[in-house]
């Protein structure tokens, strides 16, 4: 081949190549802006409602019968993982099959704070949604999964607005306040949310004064800059917050989402009293009906403080018995 010719080759070689590169950042970009629109668009669907906590397709089936939006599958309810102690682990696969081949509407399952594989597996059997639980045993006591490395959305428990942040930087497309989980005591969710709003209406406030204060509580708590401003600007998180730990009755549904809940997660309080179904019922009611007080009163009246969970007093758990903390 002569010189003139082998340069015209690498010429048209040189932009053939430069024409695939821009054409593949092209596709991943939408690729990207797809995946992010499917991962937000989930949570933003599943609003005004309640996911369960499940540990087996006959419990699945009480959540759909019942009205929930979605199911929570692991292999026991927070209730039992404080009883039984050991290393709580994600739930086994076939389990999470099953219930995905009996019920209808969408399946998440728990994964432990850092274990990518457990989380790549629950991706691959086609999981709705992952909870990246402090209920499970953590495998990472210093860091969380890299969510944006995964087309399947994520929630992430918060106990305020600084950790709720870490999180949605990290890519997780949906929070929840930790609350105290299998306890039936509420009051930490309630702490929770409080904190959570009492910043949030804080940052907005500091929106007339410039950014100074909103850099510096960036800079003070380990936040992204954007998402503390973003959160400023809307007046609420950038995602969907459900409230979650403790909630036992259909009255603390309503509390929880007159507080500013999107919606609620309940599992020990269901299935660890003694009518799960109608209790199943009527915290549905409550949720979605929360600002109408004739409704949670019907919703009330459907369960009684006879048939609720026993539940625990959070000051009467040793320090090592806290759920919370982990994954801070």
């Amino acid at each position: 081949m002569r010189f003139v010719d082998s340069y015209s080759f690498l010429e048209k070689l040189r932009s053939l190549i430069y024409e695939l590169m821009e054409l593949t950042d092209k596709t991943e970009g939408e690729l990207r802006e797809a995946s992010t629109s499917v991962k937000l668009g989930l949570p933003s669907m599943l609003k005004g409602g309640v996911i369960m906590d499940v540990t087996n397709p006959e419990q699945a089936g009480v959540a759909e019968d019942a009205g929930a939006v979605a199911v929570m599958v692991l292999d026991k309810l927070p209730y039992d993982v404080r009883k039984s102690g050991g290393v709580a682990r994600s739930a086994d696969i076939k389990v999470i099959e099953d219930i995905m081949s009996n019920i209808t509407i969408p399946v998440s399952a728990k994964c432990r704070i850092g274990h990518y594989q457990e989380a790549r597996l629950l991706e691959e059997i086609g999981v709705d949604l992952i909870d990246e639980s402090e209920v499970l045993t953590p495998v990472d006591d210093k860091g969380h999964i890299n969510k944006w490395s995964f087309s399947v959305p994520f929630v992430n428990g918060a106990r305020g607005l600084p950790e709720a942040l870490r999180r949605i930087g990290e890519g997780s497309s949906m929070i929840r306040t930790k609350g105290e989980a299998g306890t039936g005591d509420v009051s930490e969710a309630v702490r929770h949310m409080k904190a959570l709003t009492k910043d949030i209406k804080f940052l907005a406030s500091s929106l007339e004064g410039g950014d100074d204060v909103i850099r510096k509580y960036s800079r003070k708590n380990a936040v992204p800059y954007e998402l503390a401003l973003l959160t400023a600007r809307l007046g609420r998180l950038p995602v969907v917050n459900f409230a979650a730990g403790g909630i036992a009755t259909p009255a603390d549904a309503a509390l929880m989402m007159w507080l500013g809940a999107d919606g609620i997660f309940v599992g020990s309080g269901i299935f660890k009293s003694n009518d799960p179904q109608r209790r199943a019922e009527a915290i549905v009611l409550a949720t979605s009906c929360w600002n109408d007080p004739e409704k949670v009163v019907e919703a009330q009246r459907m369960v009684t403080e006879g048939s609720a969970l026993t539940g625990l007093d959070i000051r009467s758990l040793r320090p090592e018995e806290i759920l919370q903390v982990r994954g801070e």
